[in-house]
């Protein structure tokens, strides 16, 4: 059966509402106005979310990139309260998953976790915003702490070290070996209008779109959750030409279309 991509305009309007207004209400501790990164197959990447938000009267702008970031400082963790809930990027968040929660670091960027105290260490992904909680620097999920001895204290000293968007994955383990500097303003820009986990669906959109766009391809992809095929549009150099070109063909009638870096 065809994997749906789009809904009636009026329906999809509908529907964008109601998550963006469960993400405001969910996710890593008491949040309010956490950026939404726009959904699809695969981890997400939206520009959206690299918007600055403001929580409790305090205001935070994600980093462009995350080269060269390290920070040390007091990690904590959350888990069942917000087990299936959305979280900041358009995910849902699992307990049992390697993520965590960062106030600026870009969506989608793996980082190495060293508790100070313990000697022992984490790779995890963000995926969510937070903690918003005056001394702490990430919130880990809770596998991600129970690896690392944290849990039942709850806090620790830990080292954050940026690793940036993973480029492979261990066929054994499903852990990101390589990875690369995330940099959401320079670099090579496209336009994503569709994901599948199954390839014949992918190919059938792209053909579609094809005949009325240049340069319609389909971007394979291997994340921790297995394989996607994503249908993208355009090559871009800048992301603000790609962000527009977005908006152009959801003006068309293509609703989940997205700016993203390749």
């Amino acid at each position: 059966m065809m994997e749906k991509q789009l809904y009636p305009p009026k329906i999809q309007f509908k529907f964008l509402l109601i998550i963006f207004a469960l993400v405001l209400v969910t996710g890593c501790g008491k949040k309010t106005n956490v950026p939404y990164g726009k959904q699809s197959f695969g981890y997400k990447s939206s520009p959206a979310t690299q918007r600055p938000y403001t929580i409790k009267g305090k205001k935070y702008t994600p980093m462009p990139h995350s080269h060269g970031y390290m920070e040390k400082g007091v990690a904590s963790w959350y888990g069942k309260k917000f087990h299936g809930r959305k979280t900041s990027n358009g995910e849902t968040y699992n307990m049992y998953a390697m993520t965590a929660a960062h106030k600026t670091l870009p969506m989608g960027t793996w980082v190495k976790v060293y508790n100070l105290d313990s000697h022992q260490e984490i790779i995890v992904r963000i995926n969510d915003r937070g903690p918003f909680i005056t001394g702490r620097i990430i919130d880990l999920s809770y596998m991600g702490a129970k690896k690392i001895g944290m849990v039942g204290p709850g806090t620790a000293r830990v080292k954050v070290t940026a690793l940036g968007k993973a480029t492979s994955y261990s066929k054994k383990t499903r852990e990101p070996v390589a990875f690369k500097p995330i940099n959401y303003w320079q670099g090579n820009f496209t336009v994503q209008v569709g994901a599948f986990k199954v390839k014949k669906n992918a190919q059938n959109l792209r053909k579609k779109l094809s005949h009325t766009y240049l340069n319609a391809h389909i971007v394979p992809y291997e994340d921790d959750r297995g394989w996607f095929y994503r249908v993208r549009i355009g090559k871009f150099s800048k992301l603000n030409n790609a962000v527009q070109f977005s908006e152009k063909l959801m003006a068309e009638g293509h609703k989940l279309t997205f700016a993203v870096a390749e």
